[in-house]
């Protein structure tokens, strides 16, 4: 009997472990991130007031990468957007967004997000006609979908490239999709933001080989001994 409650003590240890582990690699997977716009910021499809939101990435489908946007608590989700892969020639130290530059009396439009540690980030995608006036207001070439966006075709919509001239090119053509080698370049323009407390699994697996020795200990302890 002893040796029964030592083994399912060790599965409890096991299964709780499990737990712990899978929620802490859940706090980086979907890339949850607070931001604080001072003035307001247009995103694909509508304009964001001044405020605080939480970004987050749900789902990636190859180059596509599933965008939402919701309130600073996370307990309204305002809007769900595309965006292509961003990469750059250094990871950053902490999250940065980057803005299209726009005219005084109208909202800058953001351009990309880059999560701290990472060598990539994502570049977000316009309805057709907003990325038409931001190509040419900004004299940038512009990812667009073709077509109305909704949770049905996410993974199938059309993308394309909108040039200033308003010309159409293909999207992997105009857009890097592949890291790029190591070259200094300028750093965005950084935002106020809250970033997530993330664990570290380290501490937890050490704490785990010590739990196990302990009980392997204890197991041959019990199997001496008649039952």
């Amino acid at each position: 009997m002893k040796v029964k409650k030592v083994l399912s003590l060790v599965l409890g240890v096991i299964v709780f472990a499990g737990l712990v582990a899978t929620q802490a690699q859940a706090q980086t997977s979907n890339k949850r991130t607070t931001v604080t716009f001072n003035q307001p910021v247009e995103v694909p499809g509508q304009v964001l007031p001044a405020g605080t939101y939480t970004f987050t990435i749900p789902n990636s489908y190859g180059m596509r990468n599933i965008v939402q946007i919701w309130n600073k608590d996370k307990t309204k989700l305002i809007t769900t957007i595309l965006a292509i892969p961003n990469y750059r020639l250094e990871p950053t130290e902490e999250t940065m967004i980057e803005f299209r530059e726009r005219p005084a009396n109208q909202p800058q439009a953001l351009k990309a997000w880059f999560y701290p540690g990472h060598g990539y980030g994502i570049e977000f995608v316009y309805p057709k006609q907003e990325a038409i006036q931001i190509a040419k207001a900004t004299n940038e070439v512009v990812p667009a979908e073709v077509g109305e966006l909704t949770l049905g075709n996410l993974k199938t919509i059309p993308l394309i490239a909108m040039t200033p001239g308003q010309k159409e090119e293909p999207i992997a053509e105009a857009f890097q999709i592949t890291p790029a080698p190591a070259v200094k370049t300028a750093e965005p323009v950084k935002v106020a933001k809250q970033l997530p407390k993330t664990a570290s699994l380290t501490p937890l697996f050490g704490l785990l080989g010590i739990v196990f020795v302990v009980m392997g200990f204890g197991l041959k302890r019990f199997a001496r001994r008649p039952l």
